[in-house]
């Protein structure tokens, strides 16, 4: 662990509104990695004559780099700082991410996902970290109910982007991942350059988990959340296909629901975190996972499958934010890289296996019954949930962070 620093550093200035926004913009690339594209994934695999598993991969490949490479990243931010690596990051995920728009095979395809995960984790851990460096106390709770809500408003606009270049080609809404290279180039110049805390006394991620063991069941509920998170993505398209909902930016409509539910909730989430407090917030969102599942599972009418993506939509709106400040306020600050790197190994290692895991179970029966196991999976974490409840954080008096000028 850190050995405390007996050395007062001033405080920070508060960060200029620009940072801030850049911030927010850079934390919506994350959310879109998979749903930008998620209403073209029947046309791609129409095209390329894949299944409807090898379909879902073009979803999820990014998942499974950015699973492995993201302890990697996190420890380069640990080590060396912060910005370098989220520039880079998101360089490389708008060059990689918009291979898509001239790959032709399905080969070419997945490489250019793997790669392009590699950005995306850089992304998903420099933007969180960068979040709980810069703000403290209720200002971080706002900030971190902010973000959530961009997060889906991001879901929002970049699925119906996606649906509308659809209608184009299968190809065209790729070109919505090129975003990140300007947001990088803004961050270059926006992003202050904050100092590596330096390697923890005795760091690395098995001494993180052994003294920080109720870390290991935040990533747990992490890789739950992602999993159904993608079961959703993947499935509910097919499903609405089924109910003769096939026009991509119709569908692109459909499915957005769960981003609205989820940007309503966020602007909320400060107060909600406030009166209830973690684990009852985690609580919740089980209840209205099992409960949205259900109904997909059960319902054949798209009003109804509508509102089941908003109301899943509701629970993961407090679940990022939540799960985000339990790991950051539980890990030392020296090793909040590491802690949310590991974060997102969980999430997108989730998001990686639903459809390998479910895709095979609803090809032998059918997308409602693959929904009501989620339906049943979603119930059975809540029991665990109510019988084993997670340990709330104390985060300790956090000595505040000297921002160095930008360039």
């Amino acid at each position: 662990m850190a050995l405390p620093d007996s050395t007062p550093r001033p405080a920070p200035p508060t960060p200029h509104r620009s940072m801030l926004l850049v911030l927010l913009l850079a934390s919506t690339l994350t959310l879109m990695a998979g749903a930008v594209i998620a209403p073209v994934v029947g046309v791609i695999r129409d095209d390329l004559g894949v299944s409807g598993t090898g379909a879902g991969l073009i979803l999820t490949a990014h998942g499974l780099s950015l699973a492995l490479v993201s302890p990697l990243v996190g420890w380069a931010i640990d080590r060396f700082g912060l910005r370098t690596p989220l520039v880079g990051g998101l360089l490389l995920y708008g060059v990689a991410g918009g291979a898509g728009l001239v790959t032709q095979s399905y080969a070419a395809l997945i490489i250019s996902r793997f790669v392009f995960g590699i950005g995306a984790a850089a992304v998903f851990v420099g933007t969180t970290v960068a979040l709980l460096a810069l703000y403290q106390g209720e200002q971080r709770d706002r900030v971190a109910g902010w973000r959530s809500a961009a997060l889906s408003v991001g879901g929002i606009i970049w699925p119906l982007i996606g649906g509308a270049l659809g209608g184009l080609s299968w190809h065209a809404p790729f070109a919505v991942y090129l975003l990140g290279v300007p947001v990088g180039l803004l961050t270059l110049f926006v992003m202050p350059a904050l100092p590596a805390e330096g390697r923890a006394k005795g760091g690395g991620v098995v001494n993180l988990l052994r003294h920080h063991p109720g870390l290991l069941a935040f990533y747990a509920f992490s890789f739950f959340a992602s999993f159904l998170l993608y079961v959703l993505a993947v499935f509910l398209p097919q499903r609405l296909t089924e109910v003769a909902v096939e026009e991509p930016f119709l569908i692109a409509l459909i499915t957005v629901s769960t981003s609205v539910g989820g940007s309503l909730i966020g602007l909320f989430y400060a107060k909600l975190k406030a009166r209830l407090g973690y684990v009852s917030l985690l609580r919740t969102a089980t209840v209205a996972w099992a409960l949205s599942f259900l109904l997909i599972g059960l319902s054949s009418q798209w009003i109804f499958l509508t509102l089941a993506a908003f109301v899943f939509g509701l629970g993961s709106g407090v679940v990022v934010p939540a799960l985000a400040m339990m790991i950051g306020e539980t890990a030392p600050a020296a090793q909040r890289g590491q802690a949310m790197s590991l974060s997102g190994t969980a999430n997108f290692t989730g998001q990686f296996v639903a459809p390998l895991i479910l895709g095979p179970v609803i090809g032998a029966t059918t997308i409602g019954t693959g929904f009501l196991i989620g339906a049943g999976l979603a119930a059975l974490v809540f029991l665990v949930l109510l019988a084993f409840p997670l340990m709330a954080p104390r985060p300790p008096e956090e000595a505040p962070v000297t921002v160095a000028s930008t360039p």
